[in-house]
Formats: C-alpha cells, sequence, structure tokens
C-alpha cells in the first residue's frame, strides 16, 4: 500500500476549512479509507491509501475528496482547456519497446516550496504504482520557457506553432546534461555512470535504440530514465510541459489527467497538446467523462439499507459523481452515472455502489438479519482444508497463509519450469505447475501478475526471505492454485492444493515420503509414488504422487539450480498434491 506525505496546514488552505484540527482531519480522512499511520519529522501526515484511488496521491487530491465529503463540491468536474500551442511529433524510430507518448501544456502555476514538493511526490508515486516502477509509465515534468519549439512540420499544423519530437537515439549519440550532474552525457553514459541512470538501466538496456525527446535545441528528456539540467522545474517556474511515455496509451494518458487535476487545484491553466503519430492525431490531454450504469435494487441490496431514489443522486453528487435516472428492464429503476476523467478505479458498477456507501458513511449502516430461513454451516471442502491443516501441524509442519498472486518469475522461472507457449509449444499437462496461468490484463505491481498454478513457488519463496532463521523448517499450505480452461464459465479453474516443504541438512526424499504417507494414512487413502521427471526436482528423486488410482500431484528433492536461485544453502524435500484426492 502507497504511503503518501500530506501536510495538514496544505490540506486545510486547500479544503478551505481552516478550523479543522489535525485530529478532525484525520478522522474525515479515515472515514475515506485513507489511514493515518504516523507524521514525519516535518509534522506532515503519513497515510496509507488504497492502491485504486491513485487520484489521492496528493494533498490537492485528497483535498478534492474532503471537499465533496463536505459537500463543498458537488458532481462531476472538468476543467476547461486552452487550445493547443505545442505538438509532439512521434517520429518512425521510436522503440517499439516504448511506442506510446502524451502530454500537456500547465500555464500559470504558482509553485512554491510545498507545491514544488507535492507535485514531485505524486509523480513518485505513480511511477510507483500505476507505472509500474517507471515500465509502464514515465513521467517528465519540465520548464516549457526553457524549451524551444520548432514550427511543427506534420500536415495540418499551421494553428499550433511549437513542436517537439519523440525519437529513438543510439546509446551513444547525441549528449545532454542530466538532472544532478554538470557534465555533458550520453543515454549510454547516463546509465553506466549515473546514479539514476544505474536504477532505472534494466527498462531500456536491451534495447537497439534508446527514447529521446527534442525540442530545437536539442536532447532534453532521456524517458524513462532521466530529464535534462537545462528543462529543470524549480518554484520560478511559471508554465510546465508535462510529457509521458509509456507501453500503454491509457495508462499514461490517465496519469497525465491525474497530474492536470492536482495542478488546476492549485489555479492552473490546463493547455492542449497535440500528438502527431505517423497515422494519427491526438489531442491531449483527454478529459473523457465515462459512463456506468447501475441499479436501484443494487445498491440497496450491496449496503443493505432503503434509499429514495433522490438520496442515491444526493450521494453520487457527493462522490465527485453525476447521475440521473432511468428505467432498463422490467421498468426497474437505475443510474446513468458519469465518471470524471481521472478515476482510473471505476471499472464495475459495484465501485459506483461503493461509492455511495462511503457517502452515505459505512459507520452509519445498521446491520440486519438476512431475509433467509437457512442456518449457517461449515462447508464440506472447509472440514477437508481443517482437517488436512490440523493434520499437517500434528506432523510437525508450521502452516502458511501465502497470497495467492505471484509473478511470472516466480511461478515458472525460478522453479525451473518453462513458461507455457514458448516456443509456440502448449503447456505441459503432465507436469505439476506448467498450466497455462490466469494473468491480470493491467497488474499495479510487476510483484503480482497473475494466479499461481502451484503452491511450492510461495513456500520456497518463504524460505529464501527465512535464511536468516534456525533450521530446520518445516513449512505446509492449504491453499488455491488456479489455470486458464475454456471449459469453465469464468475461464479459470481453480482448485485447492496442499504443499508442503522440509528444509535441514538432511532433508530427503524418503523424509517427504514419510509425512506424505502418515497423511494418507489418516485419510484412508491409498497412496502410490511411481518414478516420474519434474524441472524443479532431482532427476532420480522425484515420484508422481497417486491416491487412489489417479495422479494428482508430485513429491521429490528439489533441485540444486532453484536451491541456488532462491539463495538456500541446504537441502530441501517438498510435495503438492491436490487437497479433493483426499476426500
Amino acid at each position: 500500500m502507497p504511503v503518501v506525505d500530506v501536510n495538514p496546514d496544505e490540506l486545510r488552505d486547500l479544503t478551505g476549512r481552516d478550523e479543522k484540527s489535525d485530529d478532525e482531519l484525520i478522522d474525515d480522512m479515515f472515514a475515506l479509507g485513507l489511514e493515518f499511520e504516523g507524521r514525519t519529522e516535518e509534522g506532515d501526515l503519513q497515510l496509507e491509501f488504497a492502491p485504486d484511488r491513485l487520484d489521492r496521491l496528493s494533498v490537492e487530491g485528497v483535498a478534492r475528496s474532503l471537499r465533496y465529503q463536505y459537500g463543498d463540491d458537488r458532481g462531476v468536474y472538468v476543467p476547461g482547456t486552452n487550445d493547443a500551442d505545442w505538438t509532439i511529433e512521434v517520429d518512425e524510430s521510436v522503440p517499439d519497446e516504448r511506442p506510446y507518448v502524451t502530454g500537456a501544456v500547465i500555464r500559470d502555476v504558482d509553485l512554491d516550496d510545498e507545491a514544488l514538493d507535492s507535485l514531485i511526490q505524486l509523480q513518485e508515486k505513480l511511477h510507483a504504482t500505476m507505472g509500474r516502477k517507471r515500465a509502464k509509465g514515465a513521467i517528465g515534468i519540465h520548464d516549457l520557457t526553457m524549451l524551444k519549439g520548432r514550427a511543427a512540420s506534420a500536415e495540418g499544423q499551421t494553428e499550433v506553432g511549437n513542436s517537439i519530437t519523440y525519437r529513438g537515439i543510439d546509446p551513444d549519440g547525441d549528449t545532454f546534461v542530466p538532472l544532478d550532474s554538470d557534465a555533458e552525457m550520453t543515454p549510454g553514459e547516463v546509465l553506466r555512470s549515473h546514479p539514476t541512470g544505474e536504477t532505472y538501466a534494466d527498462l531500456v538496456a536491451e534495447y537497439d535504440r534508446y527514447p529521446a525527446i527534442y525540442d530545437d535545441i536539442g536532447l532534453f528528456s532521456f524517458p524513462p530514465v532521466i530529464n535534462g539540467r537545462r528543462t529543470e522545474v524549480s518554484t520560478d517556474s511559471r508554465d510546465l510541459f508535462v510529457e509521458l511515455t509509456g507501453t500503454d496509451q491509457w495508462t499514461i494518458d490517465h496519469m497525465c489527467n491525474i497530474i492536470c487535476y492536482a495542478l488546476d487545484a492549485r489555479g492552473a491553466k490546463v493547455e492542449e497538446v497535440e500528438v502527431e503519430y505517423p497515422d494519427r492525431t491526438l489531442v491531449r490531454p483527454e478529459f473523457e467523462v465515462r459512463h456506468k450504469t447501475v441499479t436501484h435494487e443494487r445498491i440497496e441490496s450491496m449496503l443493505g439499507t432503503d434509499l429514495s431514489a433522490e438520496r442515491v443522486l444526493d450521494l453520487l453528487e457527493r462522490s465527485g459523481l453525476d447521475a440521473a435516472t432511468e428505467e432498463v428492464g422490467d421498468d426497474e429503476l437505475a443510474y446513468e452515472v458519469e465518471v470524471p476523467p481521472y478515476r482510473v478505479d471505476v471499472l464495475h458498477p459495484l465501485d459506483i455502489v461503493d461509492d455511495v456507501g462511503r457517502a452515505y458513511g459505512f459507520n452509519d449502516l445498521e446491520p440486519r438479519y438476512p431475509d433467509v430461513g437457512t442456518v449457517g454451516g461449515r462447508h464440506d471442502r472447509s472440514k477437508l482444508e481443517d482437517a488436512a491443516r490440523e493434520l499437517l501441524v500434528g506432523l510437525g509442519f508450521e502452516d502458511l497463509l501465502n497470497f495467492h498472486m505471484i509473478s511470472e518469475a516466480e511461478n515458472f522461472d525460478r522453479m525451473g519450469l518453462p513458461r507455457p507457449g514458448e516456443d509456440g509449444d502448449a503447456p505441459d499437462a503432465d507436469v505439476l505447475g506448467a498450466d497455462e496461468p490466469a494473468t491480470i490484463l493491467e497488474p499495479y505491481s510487476e510483484d503480482y501478475t497473475m494466479l499461481r498454478t502451484w503452491a511450492l513457488p510461495s513456500l520456497l519463496m518463504v524460505l529464501e526471505n527465512n535464511t536468516h532463521r534456525g533450521y530446520p523448517q518445516d513449512l505446509a499450505e492449504v491453499g488455491l492454485a488456479a489455470r486458464v480452461d475454456e471449459s469453465e464459465n469464468t475461464g479459470v479453474a481453480e482448485r485447492r492444493t496442499v504443499a508442503g516443504v522440509l528444509a535441514r541438512h538432511d532433508a530427503s526424499y524418503e523424509d517427504a515420503k514419510a509425512r506424505l504417507q502418515a497423511v494418507a494414512r489418516n485419510f484412508d487413502v491409498e497412496l502410490e509414488t511411481p518414478a516420474t521427471d519434474h524441472p524443479t526436482f532431482i532427476d532420480g528423486r522425484v515420484a508422481e504422487v497417486v491416491v487412489d488410482g489417479e495422479a494428482v500431484g508430485v513429491i521429490g528433492e528439489i533441485h540444486p539450480e532453484v536451491l541456488v536461485e532462491h539463495d538456500l544453502e541446504l537441502p530441501v524435500a517438498g510435495f503438492e498434491f491436490r487437497l479433493d484426492a483426499l476426500e
């Protein structure tokens, strides 16, 4: 969860609520889902944010949400924009790995020290979250007065007077003076000898040509690594040029919107920029208002309270949304909701319901019994899970609960498994863990990009993080694994899996099998362990787990290459099998 520093005096100024004490502001922000984590040495409030509300990664965004909560602002707000005076021309030499660019011009911004610090913090927090550590999107903010635009060269651009170019550059091509340096450097030299360049070198090191942005003077930005010193922003800057590059147009456009809204809150004026691709022209920023439809019945059933249509409309406006009533289906009341451009989190009607609930006040919702006549009880699967956990603990394992999401590198590469589909090959159904994974379309973190296909990688990660602890370490987990399956309604087949590892100086296949035999005896199932092959395990020290005649898992000694990959210096034996095999 990102933690953002917020100056309480700035917050009072931007909300117009000078009478609010720090404690009152903390309580009001908690109602929005912002948790107080402490204070910095300078007295700023440290707030932990839900990763979906990226528009609140700055004091300006927090103030906007509070004004809506207080009822001082209502409905959708879209900043006005001036017509474009600048063009970003995209050259065909731009690296294929990072083809997209967007931007905006900001006029008449008043940047004191607090405002500049807030802008820099917002930039870095967006880099870390939505930009996936700059890999998916990176932001450059420049002093516009230090740029010299060329006359726009694209056809139909007679009304746009200034142009810069986004293009590719040889690693040791043109030079510029990067931030925090006094020396002229090529992009390649920046990656080799500049501290920031060394930090982000992996993002572009494999490119044949590096991304670069030029004005009429020359190179002034090397995205996603570092800007040039010539266009550095200071408290004296009044006009800014904001450019973003990345691997996805939607992502950088919405990152740009969040920045524009933050600067608009400071009284700045947003000016459009034309982005000239070889095959199309875009006008940015794109302040498009999106629409979502949600029924009245769904709002009431999810929140568990009765609301009039007028009350729902009022709560939507106090959430920064606009709405109109309409009839859908069999005369069912619904709301056509307008969503502002900075709300990147609204993907589903349930997000609208969540906004209504927060505006109403979740603490004000009265609990009530459901209108059903059933008596609750434990599901059979839950009983089986508890029985398996209790038995594993009795056998000396420490019970774990790991994240179900993981990265492809942890699930496949570091376990010695080939990624499904590599070289056009189909997933190997006979190898545990090699199923086609259910991946996240727009992940916010490179560490969590898919649902794990098996649980052993999670246990190896725990062992890797516990090398400073004493041994033996016997760990087990009863958890979820998933794979793509088009025959399922959701397209994903989920299963419960049982995994265990023994990490000790004398860990062996026989030790792991003894534990597995004890499990089989306690659940009265027949266990067989015929020899097999699996890239995660040592050849000749690995077997298939067959329960009542059905292959359900694998057991063996972890391969030395996998141990080295996880910085483990002693043997590890492990097993994994489907939980339903014990039924």
